[in-house]
């Protein structure tokens, strides 16, 4: 009777991973085709390679930096069920309003994503923790946020081929128009299981040694949103330019700093129970950070990669027949000019004297050799570069069972590592992937040469082992070790880890274009996941230790 209950997951889940997997469907469908869309100088905005890292890195910065807000509302004031709905309402409205081609319309559309992101994205993950809570599903735990995670992960394989073929049949405003319609479909879903979780839909409330809200707002909020206009404007005034990267970078860390202050008091305000597991969440979350800032560079520097460096040739008949039959590829021709006349610093062709926009950023033809090159006014056919967005959800899709079915034979012997442990080497796995680009890239002669996307599905099959390790057993960790008042508080922690982790990554892949040999690049990244892999281990007896306290693995 005991093992029948064992192999059961609350009736509850399969409602909240079909509201995740219609939520990130739009989301990703969106990031999919984000930075496409701002290069693209005919029907986008024909930002810069700098211009549109550092827009995406702050847009998804602030996607994950809202859930610390989203998290507070939902714990004390309007609970959970109404949180994740009011937030997937305002992201669809957002997806939907992020096809109207004007500036001040996309910045209103960011806006509601981000803020609708951060009431719906550590409520529905906080629910999902609560349904397991009781001691017939407690054990399951990090199983059903592996199965949660796998949800995440079908939406975002099958979003990019809805978005590739809208955008080329029909044009940019219908591919973010579906994701709008994914995110809606995700709340009817929602709405449909309620029964199933309203019981684990409590309000906390304000409890005693509790910040008020008033007083968050005026100590935190306040001085985060005045912190970051004092960062976007007092560097360019004081040195003539911006302190790191750009004036939105600078904005993003000055109003970081009273968030995270808060946070720090958190741990030094806390009675003696509470205060070391606080103090391993925090841990965590720091040493989280740079994964985020490698993993994020998906839709950044390597979609660039894969629009640049991959060769997207559809050249097999029969691949031809499914590629067109689907319409997820385009014609494109080749026309010499484009290549000489080129000119990278500016995004900017010259005909004559007379400076024109160049339509088809970056040309494709640039870096093939000569002797491979068709002739003069010749077309051919390319696959989709959003496309390439779902080879880590499909990994994901594909890696999940195996890794849940791994860990339940290690755990029937005893011998399963802890949620820390995994989250640490899930670090060092990360890293290790990044070496797998730093051979893509001398596979192509430092770019001269484009490559099979078998590197590029490659580089995602070990990054996707490092996130299974990480991504939801962060999740799950942050469920077992809050103190039970503060679980969706702590919940928007990890959230920021990962905002910050995100504006990162968008620093980094603003500097692809400094680097002529591309193989520093992403030996940087290498440095920097490897390091913080080395501090997780180094503190990881300690992180054991604390769990082990708390009798929780």
């Amino acid at each position: 009777m005991a093992q029948a209950t064992s192999l059961k997951h609350p009736k509850g889940l399969k409602f909240l991973f079909l509201s995740e997997m219609w939520e990130r469907f739009g989301y990703y469908l969106m990031i999919g085709i984000f930075t496409l869309y701002l290069k693209d100088v005919k029907a986008g905005f024909a930002m810069t390679e700098a211009e549109s890292a550092d827009l995406y890195g702050t847009f998804i910065a602030l996607v994950f930096l809202t859930p610390f807000l989203g998290g507070l509302i939902a714990d004390r004031y309007l609970g959970y069920a109404k949180s994740i709905i009011m937030g997937g309402l305002m992201m669809g409205v957002g997806y939907c309003l992020m096809g109207v081609h004007n500036l001040a319309a996309l910045y209103v559309a960011m806006t509601l994503v981000i803020l609708g992101n951060g009431f719906f994205k550590p409520n529905i993950s906080t629910l999902l923790g609560n349904i397991y809570s009781t001691p017939e599903y407690q054990d399951k735990k990090d199983d059903g946020y592996n199965i949660f995670y796998m949800g995440i992960n079908v939406g975002a394989f099958i979003c990019n081929f809805f978005g590739a073929a809208l955008y080329i049949l029909l044009g940019w405003e219908y591919a973010f128009l579906a994701a709008g319609i994914g995110m809606f479909i995700g709340v009817v879903v929602f709405i449909s299981g309620l029964k199933h979780y309203r019981a684990f839909d409590i309000k906390k409330g304000v409890q005693e040694g509790d910040m008020s809200f008033t007083r968050i707002t005026m100590l935190i909020l306040a001085p985060a949103i005045l912190a970051g206009i004092v960062g976007w404007i007092l560097p360019q005034k004081l040195l003539g330019h911006a302190l790191v990267g750009s004036n939105s970078t600078d904005a993003f860390i000055f109003a970081c700093i009273p968030v995270i202050y808060f946070y720090s008091t958190l741990y030094f305000k806390a009675n003696k129970i509470e205060k070391r597991p606080i103090a391993a969440l925090l841990t965590i979350f720091m040493v989280v950070i740079l994964f985020w800032a490698v993993f994020k560079q998906n839709g950044s520097a390597l979609n660039t990669w894969a629009d640049r460096y991959t060769d997207r040739e559809v050249s097999n008949p029969t691949a031809k027949q499914i590629f067109s039959g689907l319409s997820l590829s385009q014609n494109v021709t080749y026309q010499k000019d484009s290549i000489a006349l080129y000119d990278d610093a500016f995004r900017l062709q010259k005909n004559n004297g007379v400076v024109m926009k160049e339509y088809n950023y970056p040309p494709y033809f640039k870096n093939v050799p000569s002797e491979k090159l068709p002739a003069e006014g010749a077309e051919i056919e390319l696959w989709a570069t959003n496309l390439t967005q779902s080879i880590n959800p499909a990994w994901v899709i594909i890696l999940t069972p195996l890794i849940v079915a791994f860990f339940t034979w290690l755990r029937r012997r005893d011998k399963e590592p802890s949620t820390a442990t995994k989250i640490i080497f899930g670090v060092f796995v990360s890293a290790i992937s990044v070496l797998v680009m730093v051979a893509a890239v001398y596979a192509g002669n430092n770019g001269s040469e484009k490559v099979s996307v078998l590197w590029l599905m490659a580089g995602y099959g070990v990054i996707t082992i490092g996130e299974l390790l990480l991504s939801p057993m962060g999740l799950s960790l942050v469920s077992k070790l809050s103190p039970v008042r503060i679980t969706s508080l702590m919940m928007g922690g990890w959230f920021l880890s990962t905002s910050i982790g995100n504006k990162l990554s968008g620093v980094l892949a603003t500097l692809w274009d400094t680097y002529s040999d591309k193989a520093n690049f992403f030996w940087v990244n290498f440095i920097l996941l490897l390091s913080s892999a080395i501090i997780g281990f180094i503190l990881l007896k300690w992180l054991n230790g604390i769990m082990k306290e708390m009798g929780i693995k």
